[in-house]
């Protein structure tokens, strides 16, 4: 079985480069200029097997800065860029959950109703 990093590159339409910074695991996409950009009208779109493999390759050199690049469909449409897939859209996005930090506190409404809490409790 061949590895994933020896497989043959196919490219069927437009694709980037895209990683996760290593510094804070956000969704980071690489530029014609070699540098990274949270921005996807700045990311440099590949359209040939060989520009995207020596891309690829480039951005794999970038261990310090971003972690796991892999090469990965773009909509390339203008006026605005989308991710091509929905993998990507969700990575783009976010979580597709509420996490528990998202959901809302309870509010203290007032000095009784917490002396009536814990006068509940048996603590008052």
């Amino acid at each position: 079985m061949t590895s994933p990093l020896q497989q043959k590159i196919r490219v069927t339409g437009p694709v980037l480069i895209t990683a996760n910074r290593l510094s804070d695991g956000a969704v980071i996409l690489r530029t014609a200029a070699g540098d990274w950009t949270t921005d996807l009208d700045e990311a440099e779109i590949l359209r040939t097997a060989d520009s995207a493999a020596v891309a690829l390759k480039s951005a794999q050199g970038d261990g310090l800065v971003a972690v796991g690049p892999y090469i990965a469909p773009v909509d390339a449409d203008e006026p605005s860029r989308g991710p091509g897939n929905l993998r990507e859209m969700i990575r783009m996005s976010g979580p597709t959950i509420s996490l528990p930090q998202d959901k809302p506190r309870r509010a203290v409404s007032s000095v009784s109703h917490d002396r009536e809490y814990f006068t509940q409790l048996g603590t008052l």
